[in-house]
């Protein structure tokens, strides 16, 4: 592992609450009848848990699954390639599924899961990202709900890691290489 710190935070917990709020507020106004929320794990994790916890303010009762996938191994690049490496359990054939990433960063990993899950039968098919950086973006793809736009930083904290560590963190701080 390279040399590093993570004490530049760049977006704070109290901002990271507010906006998740908001982001509900946005899905609540489309079809959420039959919602499946599916988390790619793992960096989703923390983004969607509030994101649960907000919904019974709009009185939304979705299911909920998670697909591991994998793009970027140990790195802090994209592979390039995207393998499923744990699968969902619940049945999608008509359902309206609410995908739910940590970054939109190539848009390979969201745009492989939207067609995969529409393959298999879902009736819609909605992205809801918690940062977007178009730096990278390697195919055209934007996601319906996004929290925060960031520059080309790779960032830890709220889920996200480095190498495994920092997903702890409240808040989303720049990885600066020593």
């Amino acid at each position: 592992m390279r040399a590093h710190d993570v004490k530049e935070i760049l977006i704070d917990k109290e901002t990271i609450a507010r906006r998740v709020d908001e982001l509900v507020d946005q899905i609540a106004k489309k079809d959420t009848k039959d919602l499946i929320v599916i988390g790619i794990l793992k960096g989703s994790f923390m983004f969607l848990a509030d994101l649960m916890r907000s919904f019974h303010r709009h009185n939304i009762h979705p299911r909920i699954d998670f697909l591991t996938l994998s793009s970027y191994g140990s790195e802090t690049s994209s592979s390039g390639r995207v393998e499923i490496i744990h699968d969902i359990r619940e049945e999608i054939i008509g359902a309206n599924v609410l995908l739910v990433d940590d970054i939109l960063d190539t848009g390979r990993t969201l745009a492989f899961t939207k067609k995969l899950l529409l393959e298999r039968g879902a009736q819609s098919i909605r992205s809801c990202v918690l940062l977007d950086k178009k730096a990278h973006r390697a195919i055209e793809f934007e996601a319906n709900y996004a929290g925060f736009s960031i520059e080309d930083h790779f960032v830890v904290g709220y889920g996200l890691d480095y190498n495994n560590l920092y997903r702890e963190l409240p808040h989303i701080a720049k990885v600066n290489f020593l």
